[in-house]
């Protein structure tokens, strides 16, 4: 380079060439251009690259290969660098008999396909260093094809060994429960040697996986891997941008495929984050998809910051809506039973926030259907503890929570602890009573006909129905004492009070008159 050396090339703000500028422009049509007239000037020119691909590094490529008279030895780990500076320089050798550095690059590619598969995560580090994954790029997509299809195709064990850090590794072990480098299986083999790649590279690969059908299970084990991997190091906006992809990614695949327990362990981590709004809906509709397999435990998130009462209640009012939503598409009542049984936990444990306000309350107990309870007795305790805790409440609030209970799906016990409670309006007492006298008239028919049965000819069944007798029997006396105290306690009712029953003024059923 030391003869007829005219021009002086800045790279990058790196490096400072000197070469001749009629060699390089004989192969690139970048610099033939921008000589143009002063090609033969002799005088001394400078020419300064702000954005040269690979900065230095790929201009001393290109300048090598032009000072060789158009040869240069391609292989993996420079076809990147070279394909990329040739088309920054125009080397593609179209109207010129010189050789076309981008053409040769474009040659070699034909033979990724026998590249080891460490060859190729080099090739794809520097598509990554050198390279959008936005924009597209012919090479970029080779590497990714080829880098995929090695994935999806049966491997025993993984043929490239990462020169990650052990120290991280075996720390990413210890807080993950996962360890990547002891679990090197026929499905996760290549989680540590993707883990180099950024978010936005993640992106692109999972998407291009899951076009291609690759098994979802897979992928959300990498993906978790890859969180918390990525967490060690990640700033709190790389943290945020991680969630984020991740949450878009996860709303793409199979939903069978995804956790209770994985997504609530993402919404702890991603709740610490400022993540989009967009993002965060996603998440909770993911949650609410399989509510249906979370436990109390799950669902008792702390209140955020300013907020006085204990437990995050509007997130579990957005979680069970996304879950009925879910549910309108293909109703399964067996699922639908499942969330109220965890919903009525979740109640008792939050009723005795004495900060809990009686709206928010009242709306989580009407937010499921009648039907979706066999049983309205772990309701009636939540709202027995909540108008307990909260005695100040107004009548019409009470009433408002009360509302929500079926008295035919109280059982007696539970009737008896109702009509003997003051803290719930006397209205809801007695009208929780009156609906269970149709059960003591019609517990009444059953015991004549049981006891005209016993006297014929089937003892053996007789017996059997003796035994049953005996329990509705001690049935009605205990409805019979509940007359005694509903008795007692309509009589403390003012007649106004009475009036507005309208008509139900037949208090007393025929037990108790």
């Amino acid at each position: 380079m030391q003869a007829y050396c005219d021009l002086e090339v800045a790279v990058n703000g790196e490096e400072v060439f000197i070469v001749e500028k009629k060699t390089l422009a004989s192969f690139s049509k970048r610099f033939a251009k921008l000589f143009g007239n002063v090609m033969d000037n002799t005088g001394d020119l400078k020419v300064v690259f702000h954005d040269f691909p690979g900065g230095a590094e790929g201009f001393e490529l290109i300048a090598r290969f032009c000072y060789n008279n158009g040869r240069t030895e391609i292989t993996p780990a420079n076809i990147v660098l070279l394909n990329c500076a040739a088309q920054f320089m125009e080397m593609d050798g179209d109207n010129s008999p010189r050789p076309s550095l981008l053409n040769q690059t474009k040659k070699s590619l034909d033979g990724i396909s026998f590249w080891s598969w460490s060859e190729l995560l080099v090739a794809l580090k520097e598509c990554q260093d050198l390279f959008s994954p936005s924009k597209p790029s012919l090479i970029l997509d080779k590497v990714l094809d080829c880098v995929i299809g090695r994935l999806v195709s049966p491997v025993v064990a993984s043929p490239y060994t990462s020169s990650s850090d052990n120290s991280s590794l075996q720390s990413l072990s210890d807080t993950s429960g996962y360890s990547i480098r002891n679990n090197s299986s026929h499905v996760s083999w290549w989680f540590e040697d993707l883990l180099f790649l950024n978010i936005d590279f993640i992106d692109k690969v999972m998407k291009m996986m899951i076009s291609q059908h690759f098994n979802h299970a897979t992928i959300v084990k990498f993906l978790f891997c890859y969180q918390r991997w990525r967490f060690l190091t990640a700033t709190p906006t790389e943290k945020c941008r991680i969630m984020e992809v991740i949450i878009n990614l996860l709303s793409l695949l199979d939903r069978s495929y995804l956790s209770c327990k994985l997504l609530f362990d993402i919404y702890r981590v991603a709740s610490s984050l400022k993540i989009s709004k967009h993002c965060k809906s996603i998440l909770e509709n993911l949650i609410g998809s399989q509510l249906d397999q979370a436990t109390i435990d799950f669902l008792l998130v702390a209140s955020p910051q300013k907020k006085h009462y204990m437990y995050d209640v509007n997130l579990v009012l957005r979680l069970v809506n996304a879950f009925q939503n879910e549910l309108s598409r293909c109703l399964s009542p067996v699922r639908l039973r499942k969330v109220a049984i965890l919903l009525d936990s979740y109640l008792v444990e939050v009723s005795a926030d004495s900060y809990l306000n009686p709206s928010k309350f009242a709306a989580l107990v009407l937010l499921l259907p009648d039907s979706a309870r066999e049983s309205h007795d772990r309701l009636f305790q939540a709202i027995d503890i909540y108008l307990q805790v909260h005695g100040g409440i107004c009548e019409s609030q009470k009433m408002r929570i009360c509302s929500a209970l079926n008295y035919a799906k109280l059982s007696t016990d539970a009737l008896r602890n109702l009509a003997r409670n003051s803290k719930f309006p006397s209205r809801i007492a007695i009208q929780g009573f009156l609906n269970q006298e149709s059960n003591l008239e019609s517990l009444l028919e059953v015991q004549e006909h049981i006891d005209t049965f016993s006297g014929s000819s089937l003892l053996g069944k007789a017996e059997q129905l003796d035994i049953q007798l005996q329990g509705m029997q001690c049935r009605v006396t205990d409805l019979e004492k509940l007359c005694g105290i509903m008795h007692t306690r309509i009589g403390n009712i003012p007649r106004t009070r009475l009036s507005s029953l309208g008509n139900n003024a037949r208090f007393l059923p025929k037990l108790c008159s």
